[in-house]
């Protein structure tokens, strides 16, 4: 399954032309990220939220399972200036990135074990942005049940942390989103 995972990224990225610019949602909440620190953005293809937040100063690593996305990232990094790690992993079948992490970005990928254990790679205080669609994108556009939240199921997804922000709206896309903020429970 993991070469056919990557194989579909990989065809999806050589598809597309990048994306410009972070999720909507990580500038709305950018009064509550770190100044500094360690960041692993989850799924982070080629970077889009990462180089949003290098561009802030963060240490950022992209963990991923397609090389077209990460080699794309790495240009766009050497191209920047921006410092901005890469680390080709299938999340599904290898462990996540040792942290400790002092913000880990999971937007728009979906791995519920993963979210259970996502304290254990984050700092003490560190920090979690995850935005996830949810069931309700089914009004309007045809998704895959396995990759869509149940309304209210995300935070009970998030042992070991506590919640500073959650909330389910439609964003500027028309898609539904669970939107979540917090911090590992662990104090430094």
């Amino acid at each position: 399954m993991a070469d056919k995972d990557r194989q579909r990224w990989n065809d999806r990225y050589r598809a597309r032309r990048p994306a410009k610019g972070p999720c909507a949602f990580l500038p709305e909440v950018a009064h509550l990220l770190p100044d500094t620190g360690k960041v692993l953005d989850l799924a982070g293809g080629e970077g889009r939220n990462a180089f949003w937040l290098a561009e802030r100063g963060l240490d950022v690593t992209i963990a991923d399972i397609s090389e077209v996305a990460l080699a794309r990232a790495r240009e766009r990094a050497e191209e920047s200036g921006l410092s901005v790690q890469t680390l080709e992993v299938d999340l599904e079948e290898q462990p996540a990135p040792a942290g400790p992490w002092d913000l880990i970005v999971c937007v728009l990928y979906l791995d519920r074990p993963l979210l259970g254990r996502v304290h254990e790679l984050l700092a003490p205080g560190g920090q979690l942005i995850f935005v996830q669609p949810t069931v309700r994108n089914r009004e309007r556009h045809e998704h895959a049940a396995g990759y869509l939240l149940q309304e209210g199921e995300a935070p009970g997804l998030l042992n070991g942390l506590r919640l500073v922000h959650y909330d389910e709206c439609w964003d500027r896309r028309g898609h539904h989103e669970a939107r979540v903020v917090a911090i590992n429970r662990m104090s430094a």
